[in-house]
């Protein structure tokens, strides 16, 4: 079946990024915004980076009910909650929504480098708890630069912790991920483990602003 992939929040820096490198892999992305004219205006802007994908753009609701299999969600965390009880009613069963979010202190006008406590645990098992329960959740993406993905005449070369309650949601995950040049989705564990994986992302943004850089991870040992 041909890959179809929903990117809520693709108009932001980290959905657009991941709209480029999907869409230049074969992938057809529709990229959804709660306002369709932008959502529009970045398929256009992807659609001239890359000439050979294929892009569309929709406001959120109707992205989420779209043919794609996976909704990725690549919102702030202050619009996290929004954004999923906005598009629960559209999302149908046996699709897996790929959470990227993280709960950095901007979202309440602190630092970057500083995390949230969710009463849930993570952004991921936030939106498991907003979601009705025929829609999966996985988490993932949470340590790669947006910059990093959208320099497309470069590899990632760099991996990715996806993590989940349900194998083969995983593993559809990973599926698509792994089209990425360079990139490399590995199982992490159930999703309670996304309070880990989450909080590496201000380790990082730390990391970038003393270096100068846009650092990533890779997980040694492992095939």
């Amino acid at each position: 079946m041909e890959a179809h992939v929903t990117i809520l929040g693709g108009t932001g820096a980290l959905g657009y990024g991941l709209a480029l490198r999907l869409g230049s892999a074969g992938v057809q992305v529709t990229i959804g915004s709660r306002d369709e004219t932008r959502a529009r205006a970045a398929a256009e802007r992807a659609a001239a980076a890359v000439p050979h994908g294929r892009f569309d753009g929709a406001r959120n609701e109707e992205a989420a009910a779209g043919p794609g299999t996976i909704v990725a969600l690549t919102v702030p965390f202050a619009s996290h909650a929004a954004t999923l009880r906005a598009v629960a009613p559209a999302l149908r069963e046996g699709q897996v929504v790929l959470d990227a979010t993280v709960p950095l202190a901007p979202a309440v006008g602190g630092r970057p480098t500083h995390l949230l406590g969710v009463w849930h645990g993570s952004a991921a098992q936030q939106a498991r708890a907003l979601l009705p329960a025929h829609v999966g959740v996985v988490s993932g993406l949470h340590t790669i630069s947006a910059v990093d993905l959208e320099q497309l005449d470069r590899d990632v070369d760099q991996d990715t912790l996806v993590c989940g309650d349900v194998r083969e949601q995983k593993a559809v995950v990973i599926e698509l991920l792994g089209r990425v040049s360079g990139l490399r989705a590995i199982d992490a564990g159930r999703l309670e483990t996304s309070r880990i994986t989450e909080s590496l992302t201000p380790l990082l943004i730390g990391l970038n602003i003393r270096n100068r850089t846009h650092t990533g991870i890779r997980i040694t040992g492992l095939s």
